[in-house]
């Protein structure tokens, strides 16, 4: 079994386990969350149009800063409005 750590920095990390993958987006919402870099927003607008073109629906999100993990508000927002998210880094 793969086990995950958080790379933030924390103190005594928490081992947790990796969530199955849904078999398929069908039926779906999927979140696409902007981390704030640089052309991060042009990959997932490519994501976001790949998605909707198949009729899964897409909901956005962005950090305020990529140096920071998200605030645990959005985050929340996050878990309870989607049932998958990709995460889009850039550079």
């Amino acid at each position: 079994m793969t086990q995950l750590v958080d790379p933030t920095g924390e103190l005594s990390p928490e081992r947790r386990s990796r969530m199955a993958r849904p078999g398929s987006l069908d039926g779906l919402t999927v979140g696409l969350l902007d981390i704030s870099k640089p052309r991060g927003d042009v990959f997932l607008d490519r994501v976001d149009e790949r998605l909707s073109d198949a009729g899964i629906t897409v909901k956005r999100y962005a950090k305020p800063t990529f140096a920071r993990p998200a605030p645990t508000d959005l985050r929340q927002q996050i878990a309870t409005e989607v049932n998958a998210v990709v995460e889009g880094l850039a550079d």
